[in-house]
């Protein structure tokens, strides 16, 4: 018997877009100024185990999955939402934290209109592997 998927549908506290990014392929950007310390919103996507995440990260181009660490993780490329394009930046303006199965984003200082949504995604499947193209002052290079 196949356990029942769940589906995240998480809500946006304020106007964002995703275009082409400096940084890589496509970004969130705002619309509207976030203030400093507030959260943003929640990745949406699908709750799947950790052996079905990894073995979908290997057939994908663009990996778009956060392991929560108690055997689950969440799938942002299945119906996703525009944090889904939220790109790495080793001096990012938000940060993600992962909670009661939740993917949630909170701004680290004031982001301005127009500005890219960044976050440091931290340790990743890449281990090291992958350039970094944030282009931020101090990059360490590697994801």
């Amino acid at each position: 018997m196949h356990a029942k998927k769940q589906t995240l549908f998480s809500r946006i506290r304020f106007n964002v877009k995703n275009a082409p990014s400096p940084i890589d392929g496509t970004g969130c950007f705002t619309q509207q100024s976030i203030p400093a310390r507030t959260k943003i919103g929640e990745l949406a996507g699908e709750i799947i185990t950790l052996r079905e995440a990894r073995r979908r990260v290997k057939q994908q181009q663009r990996v778009a999955m956060v392991e929560f660490g108690d055997g689950r993780a969440l799938d942002a490329s299945v119906q996703p939402n525009a944090l889904r394009y939220i790109n790495h930046s080793c001096r990012p303006n938000s940060y993600m934290r992962c909670c009661y199965g939740r993917v949630e984003f909170y701004s680290l200082r004031k982001i301005k209109t127009g500005e890219e949504i960044t976050c440091n995604y931290g340790e990743t499947h890449h281990d090291g592997k992958l350039p970094c193209r944030c282009g931020a002052p101090g990059c360490k290079g590697r994801l």
